[in-house]
């Protein structure tokens, strides 16, 4: 998952912006943006464009798909594809808004995946290229109306950005050291850390993960999504009170978090840890094939449930190569595309296998991720909202002040 991390510079932007940027209207000497609808003819002002896509670069499995299955697909379409890797979204969104600022009619940046703050950010300052999702061609076989694609971390997609990606979280552990009783509530892990000290811990909020962590034991502790529907309020108090009293138990004793997901995954790859929650559930699989993981890596849904989104693709209102940034979407909307993601990199499809031809939805059904990683209809059954993006900074504000800070 992107991360949604977004530094103090852009935020202090952000008004000028909104007011300058007129939400997002053509500028007079911007070229027409190309009409979606005449795929033909997006396809034809698309050849000979090269394709500034900004990604976080911290994701190796989208990264190494993207280099090496997406880039030969836009080049079979005339697009040369430019990877732009980054350590933060915010970097990207930061380059657009100030680009924008200065009044550049066209920009440097083509399209970002994105989604949660940054993604609201942009909506916000009127930056994004909108009224093209369901005018994709591929579109059709994604569920526009599925809450999760519908809005991201609580803001309306109202068409500004495609869906490519879907990511539930789950909890990795070593079977070898941990029973399915132990991962079947938050309160079964807790008692197992607290039995085995420093073999679990989460990322520091804002890591996007470590965020996620955090707003889990939110619901876990709220009873629900429908505790916090007004916000974290008196259940704040009583979710710092839990993390404080578990934090002991964690790696290092709590003294000190892991700086990224990345460094967590290093720290179950060499047995420092047994136990930790990820986005990236399908991608375990590949690093037990790799022998990165141990055989007995399991996953599970602990009876809260699992926090799920939607990643997307969004195009800038300056991006100059528009045309590009549209076959890219309908691209990985593609079913063979999702397919391969979902096959060699672990990435669950952003489509609804309900949609397809029976034997394409077949050749999903068919994939054996083998007995290390949940399948998809097992991630998704329990599904709990993201927050909106302004509940969940406030969220991660208050881990930092009251858990961190302590």
């Amino acid at each position: 998952m992107p991360s949604r991390r977004t530094s103090t510079a852009l935020a202090l932007m952000i008004t000028v912006v909104a007011l300058a940027s007129a939400c997002g209207a053509p500028s007079p000497s911007r070229p027409p943006d190309p009409d979606p609808a005449d795929w033909s003819a997006v396809q034809t002002a698309a050849r000979g464009q090269t394709l500034n896509f900004y990604l976080y670069g911290g994701d190796d499995a989208v990264n190494r798909f993207v280099s090496g299955y997406v880039a030969p697909r836009l080049a079979e379409q005339g697009v040369t594809l430019n990877a732009v890797p980054v350590a933060d979204t915010a970097d990207a969104l930061n380059k657009v808004l100030t680009e924008t600022q200065a009044g550049r009619a066209e920009g440097g940046v083509d399209a970002i995946w994105i989604n949660g703050e940054n993604f609201a950010t942009g909506v916000q300052a009127g930056l994004w290229y909108c009224g093209y999702p369901a005018a994709l061609p591929n579109s059709r076989a994604v569920d526009l109306a599925d809450p999760e694609v519908a809005t991201d971390f609580g803001t309306p997609v109202d068409g500004c950005a495609a869906a490519w990606q879907r990511a539930d979280s789950a909890l990795v552990y070593d079977s070898a050291r941990l029973a399915p009783a132990d991962v079947a509530s938050l309160t079964a892990l807790e008692a197992w850390a607290r039995a085995n000290p420093g073999r679990f811990t989460y990322p520091a909020p804002p890591d996007f993960t470590g965020s996620m962590v955090v707003r889990t034991f939110l619901y876990d502790t709220a009873g629900g999504p429908q505790g916090v529907a007004g916000g974290p309020g008196p259940v704040a108090d009583r979710l710092h009170a839990r993390l404080n009293a578990l934090e002991p138990a964690l790696w290092r004793g709590g003294q000190t978090y892991p700086t990224s997901q990345t460094a967590v995954e290093q720290l179950f790859a060499s047995g420092e840890i047994s136990a930790y929650y990820t986005y990236g559930a399908g991608t375990v699989a590949q690093k037990v094939t790799d022998g990165v993981y141990p055989p007995t890596t399991r996953e599970a849904v602990p009876d809260v449930g699992n926090i799920g989104n939607v990643s997307n693709v969004a195009i800038p209102a300056n991006a100059p190569h528009k045309a590009a940034a549209l076959v890219l979407a309908n691209l990985l909307q593609d079913p063979q595309t999702q397919l391969r993601a979902y096959t060699d990199a672990g990435l669950y499809p952003a489509i609804d296998p309900a949609r397809l031809d029976p034997a394409t939805r077949a050749r999903f059904a068919a994939v054996d991720r083998g007995p290390s990683v949940l399948a998809p209809e097992q991630l998704g059954a329990r599904t709990l909202p993201e927050l909106d993006a302004g509940t969940a900074s406030a969220v991660d504000d208050g881990w930092i002040a009251n858990v961190l800070q302590r």
